[in-house]
């Protein structure tokens, strides 16, 4: 019972060496291999987000309304 997380966790471990430093120290059919592979999924993680994206929210507006909330309390 206790090899079954193994042969899911070894392949997976596998896949990810292959895919971040494979194209370092394997023969040519395979470093290629591994370097389009990232490519690819890089590209594919990159198209998820939109160019033109912007937050809807201003990080900094909720602050300075607070600061303007306190000097105006201390003006009083």
């Amino acid at each position: 019972m206790q090899q079954k997380p193994l042969r899911v966790l070894i392949p997976f471990f596998l896949v990810v060496v292959f895919i971040a430093f494979g194209d370092r120290f394997l023969p040519e059919p395979l470093k290629s291999a591994s370097a389009n592979t990232r490519q690819t999924l890089n590209q594919v993680m990159m198209g998820l987000v939109p160019n033109n994206w912007k937050p809807g929210v201003d990080p900094n507006e909720s602050a300075e309304e607070a600061f303007e909330k306190l000097d105006e309390e201390k003006k009083k």
